[in-house]
């Protein structure tokens, strides 16, 4: 029975994909009726100018995010490290939060903070004498998205690269400067090579989280469109094979993110200590 019923919640979770995967080589226009097998809506997809300039968008913010979530994230991670007492059970909740906060809340206080961000340079300019219209705006499109995104993808490379901080071999540490080598070239060719694996990881994680975020991005995108965002438009007027090709396309490239960041993360788990 319990294997009938891990089956079933299986079958469940992923017969819909299975069908999204299945249709999207419908050689027909009909979503909901296969025709026969066909990759002309790869193609079309291909072709689709406001899909590739939606998709630039995506690659573009997840790149970016990713890249200053793995930075700032791996630099936050070894501060803590330091951090003992009350204020490590404070920072460890804060980090934990970032990451259970829904999407939706992240993608309000991102556009409450940009209009709030306006109003204080208002304030201040007026404070000061000068001329609040003059002012240039914040408004929402790539800063806000990249912003709101590394917000969330910054504590997931904090509770990843901590992670790997923590198993490392500390003996490789106090050799190093035992052996008179500064903090930096510490850092540079010992702790940083033991934490590539789990920064790697990180970032690839952050990147798939970023390329296929909706929520957030409808919040703060403004006149930017994102790949989430353009299937999200297109399906109002329907299902198409072409929309299936694209969320085919999207999960195995997502799918394939995640499996590399996996593996990475798993062979630096069972890789042995160096000795001293």
């Amino acid at each position: 029975m319990l294997r009938g019923y891990s089956t079933f919640v299986y079958l469940f979770l992923y017969a819909p994909i299975a069908l999204i995967v299945l249709f999207s080589f419908n050689s027909g226009s009909n979503a909901s009726s296969f025709q026969g097998l066909s990759v002309m809506w790869y193609g079309r997809a291909a072709g689709n100018s406001l899909m590739t300039d939606a998709l630039k968008n995506s690659l573009f913010v997840a790149a970016t995010s990713a890249g200053l979530a793995s930075l700032i994230g791996t630099m936050a991670a070894l501060a803590l490290q330091r951090v003992k007492g009350p204020f490590r059970v404070v920072f460890d909740g804060l980090t934990y939060v970032a990451i259970m906060v829904p999407g939706i809340v992240i993608g309000i206080a991102t556009l409450v903070a940009i209009g709030s961000s306006n109003d204080i340079m208002q304030w201040v300019a007026g404070w000061l004498g000068s001329d609040p219209t003059q002012l240039p705006k914040i408004r929402a499109g790539y800063g806000s998205i990249i912003a709101a995104h590394t917000l969330f993808a910054m504590a997931l490379v904090i509770v990843i690269v901590r992670a790997r901080i923590a198993g490392m071999d500390r003996s490789l540490i106090e050799a190093s400067m035992d052996l008179y080598a500064d903090p930096w070239g510490t850092f540079r060719q010992i702790t940083l090579p033991q934490l590539t694996p789990a920064i790697v990881a990180g970032f690839l994680l952050s990147f798939t989280f970023s390329f296929a975020d909706y929520v957030v991005a409808s919040f703060v995108a403004g006149s930017r469109v994102t790949l989430p965002i353009y299937v999200f438009s297109s399906i109002r007027r329907g299902v198409t094979p072409e929309i299936n090709a694209i969320g085919t396309t999207v999960m195995l490239f997502s799918l394939t993110m995640l499996i590399v960041a996996q593996t990475l993360l798993r062979r630096q788990a069972r890789k042995p200590a160096e000795p001293a």
